[in-house]
């Protein structure tokens, strides 16, 4: 692995967590835990679920190593699944009540391990695991995923105290948006370069980043609407 993808990696965790709910459910656990209890169990529930997705996906690789195009186009639907869902509006909320737990650190772990099951930043670990396969570059995508991941939510934890549960948010929902549109319209282009289909090929691009397109500007008109009739 290469240093800069190794960056790529941390820059798109970092900017994929940015106003994520589970970054949001952190500010509320500040009123709740102490700062320490906080940054030991999220640090720890970001390792393992980080983990656990990398290699998921890695094994993904191994499997369907025979059919690679298929795991690039596999990624090339996750990465631009990401970026459509980054414009949605509304923030998924976690209803987790108040813990019993005595131990603050895991209680924060087993939140944060729920909150994001299933999550985006969880999808993007196994979608980049599944990119490079069970081999040492593995172990630099799970470090370099939960430092960006890491970085992301004690920013969020700085925020909390500063803005007193002001959260901007939008700014990095755009910039997720980006980024993610990014990878998947280089995945397709690869996926379309793998498959040498020579003379449609540039059509076919054309045709499916129009549609893209078409889906993201749909998603702006109904948010447009309900932010009107929330008015």
């Amino acid at each position: 692995m290469t240093l800069s993808y190794f960056f790529t990696v941390l820059f798109t965790f970092f900017v994929a967590e940015m106003g994520d709910k589970t970054q949001l459910m952190l500010f509320a656990l500040t009123s709740k835990y102490k700062i320490r209890s906080i940054v030991t169990g999220t640090l720890a529930a970001i390792l393992v679920i980080n983990g656990i997705s990398v290699c998921a996906g890695g094994l993904l690789n191994e499997i369907l190593k025979n059919y690679l195009w298929v795991v690039k186009l596999i990624a090339t639907a996750a990465f631009f699944y990401f970026s459509v869902t980054s414009l949605k509006s509304g923030d998924e909320e976690e209803e987790g009540g108040e813990s019993r737990i005595s131990f603050a650190s895991l209680a924060v772990f087993c939140i944060f391990f729920i909150a994001e099951l299933g999550d985006k930043t969880q999808l993007s670990a196994i979608t980049f695991g599944a990119t490079n396969g069970l081999n040492p570059a593995l172990l630099f995508v799970w470090i370099a995923a939960s430092i960006g991941f890491f970085a992301a939510d004690m920013i969020g934890l700085v925020l909390a105290f500063i803005l007193r549960g002001k959260t901007p948010d939008r700014f990095f929902k755009l910039l997720a948006f980006a980024v993610f549109a990014v990878f998947g319209f280089i995945n397709l282009y690869v996926v379309l370069n793998d498959l040498q289909l020579n003379d449609i090929m540039i059509p076919l691009f054309a045709g499916l980043s129009a549609v893209f397109i078409l889906i993201c500007a749909l998603i702006l008109v109904k948010n447009r609407k309900s932010n009107h009739n929330a008015d």
